[in-house]
């Protein structure tokens, strides 16, 4: 059965809806209760660990009996476990819904299985609508789900002919303002940038995230990978959060230690050597390309070996967006090979 109109309206709500919990260890979730008749009686959300679920949520603003014969829809699939709360299918259950449309499957060994559980139970249950957009809702908790380790972003800046910098390499500014407050917003919205010496010593980055010549409240942990010391002078050591130094070329090891720290979404853009890096080692997540209507020539490519020796072996790409910021153009993509995750 195909979800109607009022279904896939819903699940846009409860997508808006989402975004005001937390961003965290738990993943953001919303849902939305519809009458028999299509009209919205409930919302809810997800506010973080030990909080109701965004299904209980919404139910607990209903009168007893007022969810029987009602559509639940919601962002991610009604939990099959009890942890610090009881199993949203359960619940779903209990208070007399009779269908439920999802848009992404719950990963979770423990957790998964809701939409089983509430067939089992009578229930007509759909899954699938608005699942890129709830996906990328929920990257970073995917990631830690299905790999166990952080989510990891690739960024970097470029000419349109692939070049980081001109041949002397100066590469401030390839792109516009426009391009650079995106970057610094998507800083704001990770837990740790990471770069390497190379970088640090090249161009004497901050890495702090910032909204003009303010600090955004939150800020990226600085990580700094490679074997070269840092100067005790270096504007790195002057950011709000004391500098991570990895002196290891085990990328592994490095996205093993953050996630014990309870990072989980990792920001790399330190230049060709490390971005290459970690997507020859396919610890890329999503990859930022910033377009920049220029040419510069020579030898200073945006990235360097990959791994690829012949067109066969390409990494495919599968572009969820293209941004217009300002004359640079932002393509937002994700290894194809992820969708076998999904």
């Amino acid at each position: 059965m195909a979800s109607s109109e009022a279904e896939r309206e819903a699940m846009t709500r409860a997508l808006v809806l989402a975004l005001n919990g937390p961003r965290g260890l738990n993943p953001q979730v919303g849902a939305v209760i519809l009458s028999p008749a299509g009209e919205v009686i409930a919302e809810g959300w997800h506010r973080g660990s030990g909080t109701p679920h965004a299904e209980v949520d919404a139910l607990s603003k209903l009168s007893p009996g007022q969810a029987r014969g009602a559509t639940a829809v919601v962002t991610l699939e009604p939990c099959n476990h009890t942890g610090r709360t009881g199993p949203c299918s359960q619940a779903l259950i209990d208070a007399g819904v009779s269908r439920v449309i999802y848009a992404l499957d719950d990963p979770g060994q423990a957790s998964g299985g809701g939409a089983e559980r509430m067939r089992a139970a009578g229930l007509d249950v759909e899954s699938g609508e608005q699942q890129n957009a709830a996906r990328a809702l929920i990257a970073d908790w995917l990631t830690v789900q299905r790999l166990g380790r952080p989510h990891v972003t690739v960024k970097w800046a470029q000419s349109l002919d692939g070049r980081a910098a001109a041949s002397d390499g100066t590469s401030q500014w390839i792109t516009g303002p426009a391009a650079r407050a995106d970057v610094h917003r998507r800083r704001a919205a990770s837990d740790a940038i990471v770069v390497g010496t190379g970088t640090v010593l090249a161009d004497d980055p901050s890495l702090t995230a910032r909204d003009g010549d303010d600090l955004y409240e939150h800020q990226p942990i600085p990580v700094v990978l490679g074997s070269r010391p840092t100067p005790a002078d270096a504007a790195v050591r002057r950011h709000p959060h004391e500098p991570l130094f990895y002196d290891t070329r085990d990328l592994a090891v490095v996205l093993d230690d953050l996630r014990e720290r309870g990072v989980q979404r990792v920001f790399v853009e330190g230049g060709p050597t490390l971005a290459s890096a970690f997507i020859a080692a396919g610890l890329a997540d999503t990859v930022l390309a910033y377009l920049a209507p220029v040419l510069l020539g020579g030898a200073r490519l945006a990235l360097t070996d990959i791994g690829v020796d012949t067109i066969a072996d390409a990494r495919r790409l599968t572009i969820d967006e293209w941004l217009p910021l300002g004359d640079d153009l932002l393509a937002v993509a994700r290894p194809s090979v992820l969708e076998e995750r999904s």
